[in-house]
């Protein structure tokens, strides 16, 4: 068996306690929702919830997708709460949150991909919680621009997609996504006047070269927030870390990124897609 790597002193993570940390939890647990800060073992999930902040992850916890960086289950999903929008409106109305993110599984097995279940959801959270921003961590839906219309019709201040990694990677850790699929999906987004987001993960045996390439295309398709993290392996089934990128490596990047012209660069170790996410809706 393969000893994994010792993570450096730069990817120590927040103690995930505290009063808000089970404010947080209990809201979660007694009103049966998902969240990606559990489902993915987000490094954040102490630092978020002591914020009293959350990804809702909605469509259940199974993804009919089996990529290998994501912790995620994967299966055969049960069909869709109708409950569930309701429940999370509510939710974040007890929270009294002033901004929040939603995410879903991959739903390869809805005609639409879960589309209109997204658009329903979005729409009941912003009748209950008029004055909350929302940024939406959407799916590619297969590149469906019906499906990703139905998302912008809702009306959240920010769409996000990722692309992950760089394009060479994509298939050895994308399952049945391609890269230049969520490129597409990004410029779709942004060439309907919304604001678009994407980020990727360091450390899978990406040259320098490659991620440069990548923040480039990611700028090309119409974004103007990136997000850029270290990959961690979340278990040992999953793609082992080929490295540990360094602080300042991020903060290179980030650099680059601004130069190109992006409004917001989040780049270091613990980054995620979310991380500091209420900053975001500012992007002009």
């Amino acid at each position: 068996m393969q000893k994994r790597k010792r993570l450096p002193g730069w990817l120590k993570m927040q103690r995930a306690s505290g009063e808000t940390y089970s404010m947080v939890k209990h809201i979660v647990v007694d009103n049966h929702l998902q969240t990606i800060c559990t489902s993915g073992n987000c490094p954040n999930i102490g630092e978020c919830w002591n914020k009293g902040t959350a990804t809702f992850m909605i469509l259940g916890d199974i993804c009919t997708r089996a990529c290998k960086f994501c912790a995620t289950k994967t299966g055969r999903p049960l069909p869709p709460d109708q409950n569930e929008p309701e429940r999370l409106a509510d939710s974040i109305k007890t929270m009294r949150l002033k901004h929040c993110v939603i995410t879903s599984v991959d739903r390869d097995d809805l005609s639409d991909g879960g589309a209109s279940f997204w658009a329903n959801t979005i729409k009941r959270i912003k009748e209950v919680n008029p004055s909350t921003t929302m940024e939406t961590l959407i799916p590619d839906f297969d590149g469906n621009t019906e499906s990703i219309q139905m998302i912008i019709d809702a009306g959240p201040e920010v769409i996000s997609h990722n692309v992950e990694t760089v394009k060479r990677l994509t298939p050895v850790i994308r399952s049945k996504a391609k890269y230049d699929r969520s490129l597409d999906v990004l410029r779709y987004i942004s060439g309907k006047g919304k604001t678009a987001k994407s980020g990727f993960m360091l450390g899978l045996g990406e040259s320098e070269a490659e991620i440069i390439q990548t923040i480039g295309d990611i700028y090309l398709s119409g974004c103007k927030i990136l997000t850029i993290g270290q990959y961690l392996q979340p278990g040992s089934e999953y793609m082992e870390a080929v490295e540990f990128i360094p602080p300042e490596k991020f903060e290179e990047y980030r650099v680059i990124a601004l130069g190109l012209g992006f409004s917001y660069v989040e780049s270091s170790p613990l980054v995620r897609s979310s991380f500091h996410a209420e900053n975001h809706v500012k992007a002009q």
